[in-house]
């Protein structure tokens, strides 16, 4: 595993890659044990619910150690507010449920650190690869101390698109097929890779050009979103508004392709 902690980053991102580490390795451990459980009649779902609260103990205990005034949002647990209620602690323990759920690779733990209602500080681990993706407000993204950038692409025709396809209430069909109608028609490249957190670590990383999706938590995407804009490129949701972390939906690119990709998607 890469020692991603250095000299150069800051508290916050030493804590909050510890947390993750410390984290990715009892998700390992389970994910093993999971992937043994396929076959069992009671099936997996109850021990993966085991090790996702557990995963978030590890990384709440942690956190809340290196700053116990700071406030929380955690998938599992929820809300938490604390003395310090500026700051505030965004946690996804285990993205990825379904893949982790089958014995699938493509999970990670997510954090995100806000202060005053802005992402200063961002981690995901994708711990079965040893990745480690950091960003800190103004000071750039990296995997595993390599500096990050989105991709170059300008076309549509040559792109590689990441999305999600969960929608059991069907409310937002139209956007499932405003997808793969620009996929059609420009025979661009589409992939789910069932990981919001992950996708948008890779479009940061220029892997994919871009990631859209709808109904989505800030837990999913808040440590995505910093990864994406300290990379250069740009997130807001799908119809232009700025507060992805919040709203109904995302959409994150590179530059080039941004304009583009929200015409095609315009109407979702």
């Amino acid at each position: 595993m890469y020692r991603s902690r250095t000299l150069t980053n800051s508290a916050h991102l030493n804590v909050m890659i510890e947390a993750a580490e410390k984290a990715g390795r009892s998700l390992i451990r389970d994910f093993n044990e999971v992937e043994k459980l396929q076959t069992a009649k009671k099936g997996p779902a109850d021990f993966v619910s085991v090790a996702d609260k557990k995963s978030e103990k590890i990384v709440y205990e942690l956190l809340k150690k290196g700053r116990p005034d700071y406030s929380f949002l955690m998938e599992e647990s929820g809300a938490e507010e604390n003395k310090d209620k500026e700051n505030v602690w965004i946690i996804d323990p285990l993205d990825g449920t379904t893949n982790f759920l089958h014995g699938l690779p493509g999970f990670c733990v997510t954090i995100a650190h806000q202060s005053k209602g802005r992402i200063e500080h961002a981690v995901t681990y994708d711990p079965l690869r040893g990745d480690v993706f950091w960003a800190e407000r103004g000071k750039g993204a990296f995997l595993n101390g390599d500096p990050l950038r989105v991709s170059t692409r300008a076309s549509l025709t040559e792109a590689l698109f990441l999305t999600d396809h969960h929608d059991p209430l069907n409310k937002h069909g139209i956007f499932f097929e405003n997808t793969w109608a620009m996929v059609r028609k420009n025979t661009s490249i589409v992939r789910c890779i069932g990981s919001a957190a992950l996708a948008l670590a890779y479009v940061a990383a220029g892997k994919a050009d871009a990631y859209f999706m709808h109904g989505l938590q800030p837990w999913d995407v808040g440590a995505g979103i910093l990864l994406i804009q300290e990379a250069g490129g740009i997130v807001s949701e799908i119809d232009g508004k700025s507060h992805p972390e919040t709203g109904d939906s995302i959409l994150a690119s590179n530059a080039a392709l941004y304009d583009d990709v929200r015409k095609e998607l315009s109407s979702c």
